[in-house]
């Protein structure tokens, strides 16, 4: 497996990641989620071109995996997305991907990693925690943490339990076990 920018033409193949990477909330009770539309295009190449959109690729046929992008917000690298194609789940393709993140978080000086994400589905929250994500409290949350969260209550994602989450001071590569 390899972590390398996303390339322009490669972008709907990230949003048919997405889309099976849904797949599994269903067996939650989650279809909304497991229905939801990918980033748009735009989207990710507004990621691509900020040189903040990642992919884990195949080595023999350099087919993405799985996906990560990202973003600065209050001096954090904060994770907007992460998804890994459920034929890759359980072979650390999330953590090779936010292993990279992190080293990119540290390169530009920033201070941690952030990220939301579901209180109670089994390869979010606790997923992160086993990382070494901590959950932040209310008083904790930054103004930029404040208005992804305000976003995502407006899109519905607030019917499940969400936390924000950090991860910090800069991520040393043993957290995600070796050098990314």
């Amino acid at each position: 497996m390899r972590i390398r920018p996303a390339a322009p033409g490669e972008l709907p193949a990230l949003q048919d990641v997405e889309r099976a990477a849904g797949t599994p909330f269903r067996d939650l009770g989650m279809e909304e989620i497991a229905d939801d539309d990918p980033p748009a295009l735009d989207e990710l190449e507004r990621y691509r071109k900020a040189g903040r959109c990642w992919v884990a690729a195949d080595e023999g046929d350099d087919e993405p995996l799985a996906y990560l992008i990202a973003e600065p917000v209050d001096g954090a690298l904060h994770v907007e997305q992460v998804s890994v194609h459920p034929d890759a789940a359980r072979r650390g393709v999330g953590r090779a991907l936010l292993a990279h993140a992190a080293h990119r978080a540290r390169e530009e000086g920033l201070t941690a990693l952030t990220l939301t994400t579901f209180a109670e589905v089994p390869w979010n929250a606790p997923y992160y925690a086993r990382l070494g994500f901590r959950v932040l409290d209310d008083s904790e949350l930054t103004p930029g943490l404040r208005r992804i969260r305000a976003e995502e209550a407006a899109h519905g994602l607030d019917r499940w339990p969400r936390v924000c989450m950090r991860l910090e001071p800069p991520i040393a590569d043993e957290t995600f076990g070796g050098p990314s």
